[in-house]
């Protein structure tokens, strides 16, 4: 403990996870009153970090407050019941961890931790969080899911920065039409498995979310704003009660997931036929049949029907492959109503995909005979994964240099002859690379 404790007022970083603590050593709330023999008293730096997961701590002291510079606390995987008043004076944090522990009430003066950016109680027993969360005007990243909360405080419509909402797993009725109108920078809310009936009817403000998922919830009817949702790519309300949808959801441009399944839907509406999705699941509705302009989405590589009393497909149809569904909806329209792109272009699928992995942080350009790597793979910036097997690729391109966050680099089944090993040098979070069935020289 000596040595971790010496190491920590060098660096200002003590990582304690895993150690079967009870307690937080005392040492640890003095970190800085605690100089050892030999060290320098004059070259020690206040701890910012601190790292207690995955103990079996029951209790934080009140000198907590000693610690004023700390930035991130993180105590998930615990067995707090509850948090010191003292976590209000800690102005200095961003991110505080508390999930995965037994806390059943939150104290109101977390409101004066004003610097938090992002703050995690998931799986806690939680029935409400302190309306003082309102103060915390830079908050951008809330997880409360797992919990018992029947609604959110009706201040945190102060928090114009949020950009991240998890409520999954709540008793939630409601969203607040108050909190929509203020959340314009939210970008993911996921508010699943609640007790939701309906969305607010301004829920089409919020002109930013990529990601929006609503499903197992009680949700019977899609307000025709949500045409205003112009970047949703991601759209989660399978298992809900819905019995039609709003026309307006085809003005979803960006969308490319679309989870219908589960509801009492009789139709999909022709509006939403124009969407450029890659994703469609309308499984276990009441649909009896599908209009053929449907038939017009070639972007779609999934479409699920199962569980429907679809009258007028046959089943070959329904449970095959969805490429010869869709060729067959556009055999029943007419030549005048038929699409000139019977086919999605190449550049229409690298579009769809990219749209996809905003979220996933995945991109799979695979068997488009591409003979060269297209820019969205570098663009994003945060894309992990990406999957080019399949083509006709000779080279890399500079330009892959700056995909800092790339883990995984799949380029089997190209044309490169020469190993990339500047390109590959210069990506320091590669663990996966695949460069099989390419003609490589050496």
């Amino acid at each position: 403990m000596d040595r971790i404790l010496k190491a920590a007022r060098t660096s200002g970083s003590l990582n304690l996870s895993n150690r079967s603590l009870r307690d937080v050593p005392t040492e640890v709330y003095q970190c800085l009153e605690t100089t050892g023999e030999g060290e320098n008293w004059w070259e020690a730096v206040d701890l910012q970090k601190l790292i207690l997961a995955h103990n079996e701590i029951e209790v934080l002291r009140e000198d907590l407050k000693n610690l004023a510079c700390l930035v991130v606390l993180n105590v998930s995987h615990n067995k707090l019941t509850q948090l010191p008043a003292a976590i209000g004076e800690l102005t200095a944090m961003k991110s505080l961890d508390v999930s995965f522990n037994s806390i059943s009430e939150f104290p109101e003066q977390i409101g004066s931790a004003t610097s938090l950016v992002k703050l995690d109680c998931s799986s806690n027993r939680l029935k409400q969080l302190p309306e003082s969360l309102g103060r915390c005007l830079d908050l951008s990243d809330l997880k409360a899911s797992n919990n018992q909360l029947s609604r959110l405080p009706e201040d945190m419509a102060n928090c114009l920065k949020l950009s991240k909402l998890d409520v999954e797993g709540n008793k939630l009725t409601a969203l607040s039409e108050g909190h929509i109108a203020s959340w314009k920078m939210l970008t993911e809310l996921n508010a699943s498995k609640n007790m939701l009936g309906g969305l607010p009817q301004n829920i089409g403000s919020l002109s930013r979310l990529i990601r929006l998922d609503l499903h197992q919830n009680k949700i019977s009817s899609v307000p025709p704003s949500i045409g205003g949702c112009s970047s949703l790519v991601e759209f989660y309300l399978g298992i809900n009660t819905l019995s039609t949808l709003p026309e307006e959801i085809g003005d979803l441009s960006c969308l490319g997931t679309l989870d219908l399944r589960s509801n009492q839907l009789k139709e999909y509406p022709v509006g939403a036929c124009k969407l450029k999705l890659s994703y469609l699941d309308l499984s276990n509705n009441s649909l009896t049949g599908l209009h053929p302009e449907l038939g017009n989405m070639t972007t779609l590589r999934k479409l699920v029907l199962v569980g429907n009393p679809l009258r007028t497909l046959r089943s070959s149809l329904v449970n095959g492959p969805t490429a010869a569904l869709l060729k067959y909806l556009r055999s029943r329209l007419s030549n005048g109503e038929e699409t000139s792109a019977s086919t999605p272009t190449k550049e229409t699928v690298i579009a769809s995909a990219a749209r996809m992995s905003i979220c996933s942080k995945e991109l799979s350009l695979e068997g488009l005979n591409l003979i060269a790597v297209p820019s969205e793979v570098w663009e994003s910036g945060e894309i992990t994964k990406v999957n080019l097997s399949k083509n006709s690729i000779e080279e890399l391109p500079e330009q892959l240099s700056s995909s800092l966050s790339l883990q995984t680099l799949i380029l089997s089944r190209n044309k490169i002859k020469d190993w990339p090993g500047a390109i590959l040098k210069s990506l320091p979070g590669l663990v996966c690379l695949k460069l099989d069935n390419n003609p490589l020289k050496q």
